[in-house]
């Protein structure tokens, strides 16, 4: 598995991610061929090797065209023009969740709501380049994970359309509310809002993972420090499971409940699979003074956690969850159809490495064919299992 390490000694900002991934190895053209489909006029990006403090990486900026007037921008029209583009979803989902993150901490800085929420004129174009070529970049280098170094923030004041503004900018702080931080030591504006979103979104925040390094780059800053080199270090490595098998880190999210509706439960973990869950379970517990209780589990992607672990929150009686991030080994999954005689039915290849071991049907698609043909949910099963085993060459 390919992990990606962003080692944040001089900060984050989102011209630093661009230019590390160019610096990785990631095409400016194909970058640039997929920002054209944006329809988003009046700017370039400009490509410049450079050195900080004697080392060399790849600076990347986002130059808008004097005589091209730029609008003002919501957060709501900028959402809706990347929902309507011709982007790979893979590269608009990411996008979108990064601007929804970015969105919300101006809107709960500002308290206004989401759709109040103003990009100003060419800040605005800066952002949309910035956190969608850097969703290009991340999705055409591959990367299976993407860990983060605790950013540093900064002290000190900074100048904004609003007037004067403390470090670290409040919606940057808003944006890394519940991950570990460290004190930078500078009156400089390391961290952005944007660069801390795209490492919010994309990161888990955590030390430097055993791998085997690959590639290195260097995204450069336009800040010219004493006391650092302003680049993000960006490390491209592999982490190999033992017998082919994968291996990805998830946390789990825990919390005992002895005064919810089960009604309230049921609708709870509908709603956590929905928004990225990916697993749940309920265990039936007896808890203080003698109560009947039950143990919700969920099992999220790290970088959902924060997100889903204030929907149990709100959602539920909890007044307080346990998260802890584990290592996860796993069998590879591919999806699949096959044809029966009551039509197309969905099934999972489970392989070893490039071993297909079994096949499982998908229940969602079983019980569609079970309702349209009027036989036993059973009897499909066998007949789904029994087609896939004989397309996938598993018969016995």
């Amino acid at each position: 598995m390919s992990i990606l390490y962003l080692d944040t000694f001089s900060g984050i900002s989102g011209d630093m991610m661009l230019g590390l991934l160019v610096d990785l190895g990631v095409e400016q053209s194909a970058i640039e061929a997929e920002l054209a489909r944006l329809p988003l006029t009046g700017y370039r990006l400009e490509r410049r090797a450079e050195k900080r403090h004697g080392i060399g990486g790849t600076r990347i900026e986002v130059i808008c065209d004097a005589d091209a007037s730029q609008p003002a921008r919501t957060w709501s029209g900028i959402d809706s023009m990347l929902a309507g583009s011709s982007l790979d979803a893979p590269v608009r989902d990411m996008a979108r969740r990064i601007f929804r993150r970015l969105g919300d901490a101006e809107a709960q800085v500002h308290q206004v709501s989401l759709d109040e929420v103003h990009f100003h004129e060419v800040g605005a174009v800066d952002a949309i380049v910035d956190i969608v070529g850097s969703s290009i970049g991340l999705h055409l280098l591959g990367a299976g994970e993407v860990h983060c170094a605790p950013l540093p923030l900064s002290s000190g004041m900074i100048r904004g359309s609003h007037g004067a503004m403390p470090l670290p900018a409040p919606a940057t702080l808003q944006l890394l509310q519940g991950q570990p931080i460290r004190n930078a030591g500078s009156e400089r504006e390391l961290v952005t809002p944007t660069g801390a979103a795209i490492a919010r979104e994309v990161a888990q925040f955590r030390v430097m993972p055993e791998m085997t390094i690959g590639r290195i780059g260097y995204g450069v800053g336009g800040w010219q420090l004493e006391d650092r080199p302003n680049l993000l270090r960006g490390i491209l490595g592999t982490r190999s499971a033992p017998d082919d098998f994968e291996m990805d880190t998830v946390t789990v999210i825990e919390t005992h409940l002895d005064d919810s509706s089960p009604e309230w439960l049921g609708a709870l973990i509908d709603r956590l699979m929905s928004d990225g869950a990916l697993d749940t379970a309920f265990t039936a517990l007896q808890m203080k003074k003698s109560r009947p209780g039950t143990a919700l589990t969920v099992i999220v992607r790290p970088h959902d956690a924060h997100r889903l672990g204030q929907l149990i929150l709100r959602e539920s009686s909890a007044i307080g969850v346990r998260m802890h991030e584990t290592r996860r080994l796993k069998l590879r999954r591919e999806p699949a159809c096959v044809q029966t005689d009551c039509g197309e039915a969905a099934v999972k290849l489970i392989y070893q490495g490039t071993l297909l071991l079994r096949i499982a049907p998908e229940y969602e698609s079983c019980r569609e064919l079970a309702e349209n043909s009027g036989r036993p949910l059973p009897e499909i099963y066998r007949m789904v299992t029994t087609a896939a085993n004989r397309r996938f060459g598993l018969e016995v």
